[in-house]
């Protein structure tokens, strides 16, 4: 127990680094092993607990505990109501603290399927995990699926630490038995170590000190390991990486680029480029809130002033002149996803690595991991916590490295461009070195020549809308009227390109994905050949249609949204595919059973239950009038 009298050594023991470092490590596994009373029992037993705190500790361990009349040592890292009420762990909790040895950052986190973001979250800065596994449930998916995000994460120390061995009799072979199942699966990953150790973190057995009960077993308890465990690490050899957070331009006299070291080490005169562009310079000055510093090292958060003003903006990297990392718009990568809707290959994603953010796609996935067994296996998409290897693409080159060589630059997470959320983090494995041995063919007559000679500006018409809403029929009398006044036009519409182009994708949301994404492209193709297009697609999900925005110049796609209401759709039902929908013979239905994202500011909005076919075409053809489109 700390008292007042001691405060002041807890502060020395604090701010002590020790002989041996800083070591962080996460506890992980599934639900109710135990994570979180393993690590109130460390700051308890490290005496690093006020009186506040454990008299604070007592009053809720009887409110919420569920370890009868003893202290419930979980209760002081589950911090939020809600987790104290269901008695889980929710958010990651971080702590510190330190013994003579070595300082310690620990990271607890939910052992709940659905919040195994917040334990990617925890791992990716660890240098080991815990494992923890209830010795009577021995190993379960949860705990497989934890131990290959560590993997993932590029964690190399593992500890198996088999807890509540009270509840099974301190049995040796109970132990020996799980190790057994566990090590199975574990041992081929790659870690550098796996330490087993049996303990009941309730009581402190092989925790901080060694029991009698367990007379078994002769290695060392987890903080003698935790300790003396050896965490080289060889990011401070690494040459130097600085990615640009903020470039800092307080006035006309001072520019500097702000960001932290991610890797190695800068000093003043040395010389640097950008690593996307090869633009060089040299470091003048390295500035600090407390001053000008001569070096700085990884960690490090720093404004480096340049000589000489070159082109550097938010999230470009600087690096030494010969040692650049790879950079490329196509890469081999671990996800992870994170959302409850499925991963989609074509769909358009933010890819954020660093404080780079580009849209990306994810064109391909090579397998999925059988988090039971491991195994490789093939499939079309990720699930929410599936785990997989895929090919990305992005917009635009990116400078990044192998995550396992370089976390700060082989990490990354896809956000959803409507919602903002986070749905997937990635691990860079290599880079696809095909996108740097093809480059773009100049031609001699160019897209703004086709566009001249036929008296018009290249434009995108893109007809969105339920089935039956009307969108061929608009878009068919819109071309027409576009003809007869002599003007080059090409239809591109969602029924025939599926009779040629698209005749092998189904109606799925992965296929209706892939649909838009290739006539996203051959719509571009059109457009460079100057023409004025028509798309009439349903077009269901708003990600696909921005991405065909995207693909063209500003300008050029005007989305139409054919806003006839569902019921007079039905009532309509020109091919009777809602009747057939409505008996259940057809699946993936929009409007159905497959959802329908309305645009939320389209350019031209035409209700066909209002307007005749006539009326919404002139209606169009007035809009490519005052947008100045037909020349």
């Amino acid at each position: 127990m700390v008292t007042e009298t001691t405060r002041d050594d807890l502060v020395d023991r604090l701010t002590h680094t020790g002989q041996h470092g800083v070591l962080r490590f996460i506890t992980c596994g599934s639900v109710d092993d135990g994570k979180s009373t393993l690590i109130g029992r460390l700051l308890y037993d490290a005496k690093l607990l006020f009186d506040d705190q454990i008299a604070g500790l007592e009053n809720d361990s009887k409110k919420h505990g569920t370890a009868g009349e003893e202290i419930d040592f979980a209760l002081l890292l589950d911090g939020l109501e809600a987790e104290r009420e269901q008695g889980i762990t929710i958010d990651v909790a971080y702590r510190y603290f330190s013994t003579e040895k070595r300082k310690f950052v620990v990271a607890d986190t939910p052992g709940h399927e659905q919040y195994t973001r917040n334990m990617a979250t925890g791992a990716s800065t660890a240098d080991l995990a815990i494992i923890l596994i209830d010795g009577r449930k021995g190993v379960l998916t949860q705990t497989l699926r934890h131990t290959y995000i560590a993997h993932m994460m590029g964690i190399r120390h593992l500890v198996l630490a088999v807890n509540k061995m009270d509840l099974v009799d301190w049995s040796c072979a109970r132990f020996h038995s799980i190790v057994a199942d566990y090590m199975k699966s574990a041992e081929n990953l790659g870690f550098k170590s796996i330490t087993a150790i049996p303990m009941s973190a309730r009581f402190g057995e092989n925790v901080s000190q060694r029991t009698d009960v367990m007379d078994w077993y002769t290695g060392p308890i987890l903080l003698e390991h935790l300790e003396s465990l050896d965490i080289e690490s060889g990011e401070a050899q690494q040459p130097l990486r600085f990615p640009v957070q903020w470039v800092n331009r307080p006035n006309l006299n001072f520019r500097g680029y702000a960001g932290t070291v991610a890797s190695g080490s800068v000093a003043v005169g040395d010389d640097i480029v950008v690593a996307s562009s090869g633009a060089a310079s040299r470091v003048s000055r390295i500035v600090t809130s407390d001053g000008d510093l001569e070096t700085a090292e990884i960690g490090d958060a720093v404004t480096l002033v340049l000589e000489g003003e070159i082109d550097i903006a938010r999230g470009d990297v600087l690096v030494p002149p010969q040692e650049r990392p790879d950079v490329s718009d196509q890469f081999a990568a671990e996800l992870l996803w994170m959302h409850e809707d499925e991963m989609l290959p074509g769909r358009s994603y933010l890819l954020k690595i660093g404080s780079h953010t580009v849209p990306a796609t994810i064109t391909s996935l090579k397998h999925r991991v059988d988090i039971n067994t491991f195994e490789k296996k093939p499939s079309r998409t990720l699930e929410m916590n599936g785990i997989g290897s895929c090919k990305v693409s992005t917009s635009r080159p990116i400078a990044f490295e192998p995550y396992k060589t370089n976390r700060a630059m082989g990490a990354f997470v896809l956000i959803d461009r409507f919602t903002n959320q986070t749905v997937g983090a990635g691990m860079i494995e290599f880079g696809l070195r095909r996108a740097s041995n093809i480059h773009q063919q100049a031609m001699d007559v160019s897209k703004d020549a086709r566009a001249k000679i036929k008296g018009q500006k290249p434009t995108l018409l893109w007809f969105t809308g339920l089935s039956g809403a009307g969108k061929s029929t608009v878009a068919n009398a819109v071309e027409s009227k576009l003809a007869e006044a002599g003007h080059h036009t090409y239809s591109l519409d969602g029924d025939n390109v599926r009779h040629g182009l698209n005749r092998d994708l189904g109606f799925t949301d992965l296929d209706r994905v892939e649909n838009i994404r290739r006539i996203g492209e051959v719509g571009k193709l059109m457009l460079d050949a100057g023409l004025l297009v028509t798309c009439s697609f349903i077009s269901p999900f708003r990600s696909e249609r921005q991405m065909a925005r995207d693909l063209v110049e500003g300008g050029e796609f005007i989305e139409v949204f054919v806003d006839t209401p569902l019921d007079v759709c039905i009532e309509r039902d020109p091919k009777g595919l809602y009747k057939k929908a409505l008996a259940g013979e057809i699946k993936n239905f929009t409007g159905f059973d497959s959802p329908y994202e309305a645009p939320e500011t389209p350019e031209l909005r035409l209700n066909t239950a209002e307007l005749s076919v006539e009326g919404a075409a002139d209606k169009v053809i007035a809009y490519l009038r005052e947008a100045n489109r037909l020349g």
